[in-house]
């Protein structure tokens, strides 16, 4: 029997993907790199956003008038059943929480039965990962997470955190270091979070990671506000004393609006945010820094929204990313009167605008320096890679001697207001 995974979504569902792949090869089911030879197809979905969510309901709509076999997966597996069983109503069903039977479903689905398995239990999915043999592997550290954001509906696919043991994530960074990995991302709702419901946390956590044996980095995943705060001087100090972490912080912000920060339920305010970054980039000289913005959120008025663009200049974050609003099923937010299209288009474009002037400007000071660069992807035209501080260079061309998972320095010669361009040093 063979299978095929398609994955959406972020970082932590391509490390479920990577746990799918376990779970069925130790069950003797073949995982194909292609759907057309395949009985079965199952969908890791995601349901943060809402163009992503109408991607896969279309995928659904053609798979099921061409009459394949297909199990659901991931988050809207837990938060839409609904929709699901509206466009492919024999479509099996399997959340992340009951991911180890996800081979019966498979099963079962191939022989033309449908199973629904959605019922919660805690789950330690890192003690199923064996993560793929490639350059960069992905090991989940928790499931689920402390807040109660009014315009998410991860929340109830997830549910509550659920933090996987230090022992189990341990032997899945031993695993995939030992099986060729250079980079390593650990992946998860919101790290800042992990162990809130265990005795341990994040930077215990990095700690250990620390002491193992390997050349390889380690890339530490999404942390809120909220709660990386409680651990972020131990962390900066591991980052500070060690080679093993990427300099790179992700605290999604969500708004430069106070105002707005209290309608999405965010516990922290755009001072509070400020204060971080401002101790970020004290206790470590390079650093990068990523948030997440969301615009046209249901109560973000002109002055909000203008709020936001002073933010991203007085923050001056290395890496934005932008999502236009759209009220997700379920949530809070998707009660409240709603902005129009064209105004969050609108202010969307504006603010694009903003950010690619903030990062190029930034990215300019590195024009002419070498940096120790990780190659972590070849495309057959350029190369791509990473320096300490987790900024994206890319060599250009097609040069045989550059090795994947191999260090370079490299000059950089140009920017983008996303990525470095250099050369080789010495050729």
């Amino acid at each position: 029997m063979r299978a095929y995974i398609k994955t959406y979504g972020c970082s932590l569902n391509q490390a479920d993907s990577d746990v799918a792949r376990s779970i069925l090869s130790d069950s003797g089911i073949d995982v194909s790199g292609s759907p057309g030879d395949s009985d079965v197809i199952i969908i890791n979905s995601c349901t943060v956003k809402s163009a992503t969510a109408q991607k896969i309901l279309y995928e659904l709509d053609n798979l099921r008038k061409a009459g394949r076999n297909v199990v659901v997966t991931g988050c809207m597996a837990g938060a839409n059943r609904d929709l699901i069983e509206k466009h492919f109503p024999a479509a099996g069903i399997v959340t992340t929480q009951n991911i180890d039977m996800l081979p019966h479903a498979v099963s079962e689905s191939a022989l033309g039965r449908r199973v629904v398995l959605d019922g919660y239990k805690r789950l330690d999915r890192a003690s199923l990962s064996k993560p793929a043999e490639c350059t960069i592997a992905k090991v989940p550290i928790n499931d689920g997470c402390l807040s109660s954001c009014t315009f998410c509906e991860t929340k109830f696919a997830r549910g509550p955190l659920n933090s996987f043991s230090e022992d189990s994530i341990l032997n899945a960074v031993r695993y995939s270091a030992a099986h060729g990995a250079a980079e390593i991302d650990l992946s998860s709702q919101d790290c800042g979070a992990y162990g809130r419901d265990r005795k341990s946390d994040i930077a215990g956590l990095m700690k250990r990671i620390d002491g193992i044996e390997g050349d390889f980095k380690v890339r530490v995943g999404m942390m809120n506000p909220e709660h990386m705060r409680r651990y972020l001087e131990e962390m900066l100090s591991i980052m500070e004393g060690s080679d093993r972490f990427y300099r790179f912080i992700h605290m999604p912000v969500e708004s430069g609006s106070d105002h707005v920060l209290e309608g999405m339920r965010r516990k922290y305010t755009v001072e509070d945010a400020e204060e971080l970054i401002g101790t970020i980039r004290d206790r470590l000289r390079d650093v990068t820094i990523e948030t997440d913005i969301i615009v046209g959120f249901p109560t973000e008025t002109r002055s909000d929204f203008d709020d936001t663009m002073e933010f991203i200049e007085r923050a001056r974050p290395d890496v934005t990313n932008i999502s236009r609003f759209g009220a997700r099923p379920h949530t809070a937010a998707a009660g409240m009167e709603q902005l129009g299209r064209e105004t969050i288009n609108s202010r969307s474009n504006e603010l694009s605008r903003e950010v690619r002037r903030v990062q190029r400007d930034l990215n300019e000071r590195h024009i002419g320096s070498k940096y120790d660069t990780l190659i972590t992807e070849t495309t057959g035209t350029s190369y791509n890679g990473r320096n300490m501080a987790y900024k994206q260079i890319v060599v250009r061309g097609s040069n045989q001697f550059i090795k994947e998972g191999t260090h370079y320095n490299v000059v950089i010669d140009e920017v983008s207001a996303n990525v470095l361009y250099g050369h080789v040093a010495g050729n």
